[in-house]
């Protein structure tokens, strides 16, 4: 398991990327396979590094909205996603309707969006039958 973070601009993932190795965390990058990259970090980090890295790519998030803002060509594509991982061990991306997505990333951290997505798609896998608030069997 691991924390993506999602980035539409090269130079803001390089910055992400140098940010979270001055951190001493070491991080793995792809392609996105729709558009952009991925970067992860390994998921065993510690509660106040998490927060500083965190904030660091809320911070390069606002800067890639301004940029996405200010491009022609990007402002006419609106789309939001989240990686999820199944229970078989793929990814796959969670498109979230742009209005969805900007109220939820105004009352959440993008780790805290994941999470929410992924507890979704974990539940979509596994189906519960009858009322939710009985308790899961062991």
């Amino acid at each position: 398991m691991s924390f993506e973070y999602m980035f539409f601009n090269e130079s803001l993932r390089g910055r992400f990327v140098a940010f979270a190795s001055g951190h001493g965390v070491a991080s793995m990058t792809r392609q996105d396979e729709i558009e952009g990259f991925i970067v992860e970090l390994p998921d065993e980090l510690d509660d106040d590094l998490q927060e500083v890295l965190e904030a660091e790519y809320d911070a390069l998030m606002d800067e890639q909205m301004l940029l996405a803002e200010a491009d022609p060509e990007l402002v006419s594509h609106h789309v939001a996603g989240v990686m999820v991982t199944l229970a078989d061990g793929t990814t796959r991306a969670v498109r979230i309707p742009p209005p969805i997505a900007r109220r939820l990333f105004e009352h959440f951290t993008p780790g805290e969006v994941h999470e929410i997505a992924q507890a979704i798609a974990e539940s979509v896998e596994n189906p519960v039958t009858g009322p939710i608030c009985h308790k899961p069997p062991a």
